[in-house]
């Protein structure tokens, strides 16, 4: 395993994260032995990150974490989230949060989170994140009950914005530095490098197109977006290569980013993304995959408030994403 320096927080943390959206069934059911033999494997393996939310799976996620973890909490370097309910249902006012996080605790059986992050901030004002929500995660943090705070979204001028009103330790960014994306390093990476932030990238897999396997059916991408993910894992497999393997192995060259996390159902997909880190691409491949994604290279979707979208999103399609 490689590990690298979380920003400025001092912590080192695994190149692999293991993100846990899964174990709220949010990518179909995955049964609770499954999920306690796949972390303890997974950490096991030396992945030492661990990032759920009370979101995944409405709390289902946290509930399963918790029970998971138990006797290897020191083990682990843990992040949770606030704001971010329901589909629909955010709500990052200060006195929501301080509750939220009461609860996230009881739920993963410990007295502190390591990262504390207001979850998908796009969704929500701007200005009430950076004037009120950061402020209670400072306030959580004097408390103890939290070691660093952040915050995440899709957007990554929304979080560069957050990142330079407000003093954050850690950025986790969603869709924007994977095989299909790279804009991720036009707003969010020079911040994150010159405020010495931790810099997380979440959905390798573009929220699972880029796994060999059709998306969710909740997945906002559009047609055509869907379309060349199931054309790049055909290409893939006339290689003799998993699509999910090269796509991750993409996002763990990124010189910046401390943790690219996946989110394995199972023992053999934690094996899957540890072989990635020393996956060698065939040239050939790679080329043909770069003409392939080109049509669609940086399209994104529509996703949060209407203000908080980039003006010059004209390829952005709709939809409510479960990052």
């Amino acid at each position: 395993m490689i590990y690298k320096a979380l920003g400025k927080t001092g912590l080192k943390v695994s190149s692999i994260g293991f993100g846990m959206v899964a174990f709220g069934d949010e990518y179909g059911t995955v049964l609770v032995e499954d999920c306690t033999r796949t972390l303890a494997h997974a950490i096991d393996s030396g992945i030492n990150l661990v990032d759920t939310s009370p979101y995944y799976g409405r709390t289902l996620s946290e509930e399963r974490l918790g029970a998971a973890l138990s006797g290897r909490r020191h083990e682990v370097v843990l992040g949770t989230k606030c704001g971010r309910y329901g589909v629909d249902q955010f709500d990052f006012s200060a006195e929501t949060v301080a509750r939220g996080v009461e609860g996230s605790l009881r739920r993963l059986r410990t007295d502190y989170v390591d990262i504390l992050q207001a979850h998908d901030v796009e969704f929500g004002s701007i200005d009430q994140i950076v004037e009120e929500t950061i402020p209670a995660l400072k306030r959580l943090k004097a408390e103890g009950k939290v070691r660093f705070i952040g915050v995440t979204g899709y957007w990554p001028h929304i979080l560069a914005q957050i990142a330079e009103s407000a003093s954050v330790d850690v950025v986790l960014n969603d869709c924007h530095w994977n095989l299909m994306m790279d804009d991720m390093d036009v707003a969010l990476t020079p911040v994150a490098r010159q405020q010495h932030l931790g810099l997380m990238n979440g959905s390798p897999l573009h929220m699972g197109l880029l796994g060999g396997h059709a998306g969710p059916d909740w997945h906002p991408a559009s047609t055509e977006i869907k379309a060349v993910a199931a054309r790049y894992a055909a290409l893939c497999r006339e290689y003799e290569t998993d699509p999910a393997t090269l796509a991750l192995h993409a996002c763990f060259q990124h010189p910046s980013v401390a943790t690219t996390l996946v989110g394995p159902r199972s023992v053999d997909e934690v094996n899957d993304a540890i072989e990635a880190l020393e996956f060698r691409p065939s040239a050939e491949l790679i080329e043909k995959v770069r003409a392939l994604i080109a049509p669609v290279f940086n399209a994104s979707w529509s996703s949060g408030r209407p203000e908080n979208q980039p003006l010059e999103d004209s390829n952005a399609t709709s939809g409510i994403a479960a990052h």
